[in-house]
């Protein structure tokens, strides 16, 4: 089983990011603040203004890792890699069940069912543990309500019927989701998803935490030689990753969300950790988003008991151990992809 490497996160504004022989360096002004060995590394990511010496991006390029340029509030801009990894059958054939409505079908199916059954398994999580009877209720209706639509979107025909059920499972999802922030409830209330920019602090919190989820599954995909670009669910868009987007519904609930709750509902960040532009856009101050990236780090290291594969991973590996079971399904090796669903 391979093991997950670290991604190195560099937020500071005006850092200079290069290479030491076979190290990774980070530089503020005359001052070295970080050396990494580049064989620890799986991806590098930097946040606002940081440069990077050409032959840091050499270097990375030869050994396999990334390099992903965001703006300051985590909207991607550029990414650095080497030659396309895989062959040309898989993409072609990746290609052509895109083109194909009941193959894309038959992909969709199992995703979005991740999708859900994660939810579902979030909200029952929350109803065992509230204190408040009315909220217990509500997290256990909206569950059923999951439930139900579970079975609906298992003989539900066609895409855009399974993209119907997806966006009534998000909704009936979110509209509890406030019932899950049990501290700092008026600082971090939640009303519904918004994003570009998010308009209060959860959602703040979220759409990061998105982000990086989709770094790390769009690296997964490229590393097995699928295009990241290419997806069933979303539709293809210039610039948009559909493929990623796709299999990041499966750990939306599981990873991303459960971290943020967690954050917040253990005060590991704070109301005076964000700020509201003129806009009305909400971003996370420099300190939060390092907290959160600490935070990300060590979830990534976490172990379990993988439910198809039935071997121990790290959370890190999930998105790469998916990307390969969608390129074994595509290749043949498998009838059909399995989600990623624990309980």
């Amino acid at each position: 089983m391979k093991r997950h490497g670290n991604t190195l996160y560099v937020t500071t504004q005006g850092s200079y990011v290069a290479r030491e022989r076979e190290t990774v360096v980070v530089r503020v002004g005359k001052e070295t603040r970080i050396r990494i060995p580049v064989h620890t590394l799986e991806g590098l990511v930097f946040f606002g203004r940081i440069s990077c010496s050409p032959s840091l991006m050499q270097l990375c390029t030869e050994r396999g890792v990334s390099i992903s340029f965001l703006s300051e509030r985590g909207r991607f801009i550029a990414r650095v890699e080497g030659p396309v990894s895989g062959n040309v059958l898989l993409r072609r054939e990746q290609y052509r069940r895109a083109d194909d409505e009941q193959a894309s079908a038959l992909l969709v199916t199992p995703m979005v069912q991740g999708k859900v059954a994660n939810g579902r398994n979030v909200l029952l999580r929350a109803a065992r543990e509230s204190q408040s009877p009315d909220e217990t209720t509500d997290l256990r209706k909206a569950a059923e309500r999951l439930s139900i639509l579970l079975k609906r979107i298992d003989a539900a025909k066609g895409v855009d019927a399974i993209r119907g059920l997806e966006g009534e499972s998000a909704r009936t999802y979110f509209s509890v989701f406030n019932h899950l922030i049990t501290v700092q409830k008026e600082a971090f209330r939640f009303t519904g998803r918004n994003r570009r920019p998010p308009l209060d602090r959860m959602n703040a919190l979220l759409s990061f935490l998105y982000t990086l989820l989709g770094h790390d599954m769009r690296s997964a995909l490229e590393t097995v030689g699928l295009d990241p670009a290419v997806g069933y669910l979303h539709k293809d868009r210039p610039g948009r990753p559909g493929l990623s987007l796709d299999l990041m519904e499966e750990f939306r609930a599981f990873l991303a969300d459960r971290l943020a709750l967690s954050l917040v509902n253990r005060r590991q960040v704070t109301e005076s950790g964000f700020t509201i532009k003129q806009t009305g856009g909400v971003v996370m101050t420099d300190e939060t988003r390092k907290v959160v990236l600490t935070a990300w780090q060590k979830r990534k290291s976490d172990e379990l008991m993988h439910p198809f594969l039935q071997e121990k991973a790290t959370v890190g590996l999930l998105p790469l151990l998916q990307a390969r079971l969608l390129a074994r399904h595509l290749r043949g090796d498998l009838d059909a992809y399995p989600p990623f669903i624990l309980k």
